[in-house]
């Protein structure tokens, strides 16, 4: 997985979100679009990025991104 594309990918969904004026709405937003529509290899490629420090992450894609369940983990 190329990091530099999830990561913007990720920061491109949220930045769809950041119009939501409930913020904790806008998160769940992000992570959603990523649960649902991201296979789980680029998943996991971003939450062991995350785990990292995230760089380059916007806020609100950071925040969403450390929502992501962890392997073996169910939502």
């Amino acid at each position: 997985m190329d990091i530099e594309r999830l990561v913007k990918m990720a920061n491109d969904i949220a930045h769809f979100f950041q119009s939501e004026p409930d913020h904790e709405e806008a998160v769940k937003g992000v992570l959603g679009h990523i649960q649902r529509f991201w296979d789980p290899r680029m998943r996991k490629a971003l939450s062991g990025y995350v785990d990292g420090g995230g760089a380059g992450l916007i806020p609100l894609a950071l925040e969403a991104a450390k929502r992501l369940p962890k392997a073996g983990q169910t939502v």
